[in-house]
């Protein structure tokens, strides 16, 4: 469970509070979620739901998913969830089965129980001793703007 309860951490719902959705180390997700339930932005187990689903805030997948989702929170794939489906938000957790491209503006992370076949594009990414990576890995860091010269006229 140490590893459920840092990936969780991380994606900011362990509890901890930061009313700007940002932790010291700039990712999203240190705000806490924890208090707000994602019951209302989940399907629950033993639910399957086939289209699209786009919006802000973060999604929880407990069920069957299969379909396009554009987020710009967080998607949690919960153990035990089936997902066929091209993710992109801004960080995705993986604990349940994956089949699709994952695309992640900030953290990919891949639980023990988590299984991933297709490409996954993200700025980091981490999996943990016992998941299943099938597929391409891009790891691409954020481009900082290059700083603007001075001009003396």
């Amino acid at each position: 469970m140490g590893v459920m309860r840092s990936a969780l951490g991380f994606l900011g719902l362990s509890g901890e509070s930061d009313p700007a959705g940002l932790g010291s180390d700039g990712f999203l997700g240190r705000r806490a979620a924890r208090d707000e339930t994602l019951s209302g932005r989940a399907l629950g187990p033993g639910l399957s739901f086939r289209g699209e689903l786009t919006g802000e805030g973060d999604f929880e997948i407990q069920g069957r998913f299969e379909g396009e989702i554009n987020v710009g929170g967080r998607v949690i794939v919960s153990p035990g969830a089936e997902v066929d489906a091209n993710i992109n938000a801004a960080a995705i957790v993986v604990g349940g089965t994956v089949r699709g491209n994952l695309s992640a503006a900030t953290r990919v992370e891949i639980l023990p129980s988590g299984v991933l076949t297709g490409t996954l594009r993200t700025g980091s990414f981490a999996a943990a001793d016992g998941a299943n990576v099938k597929g391409e890995v891009w790891i691409e860091r954020a481009v900082r703007p290059a700083p603007v010269a001075a001009s003396h006229g």
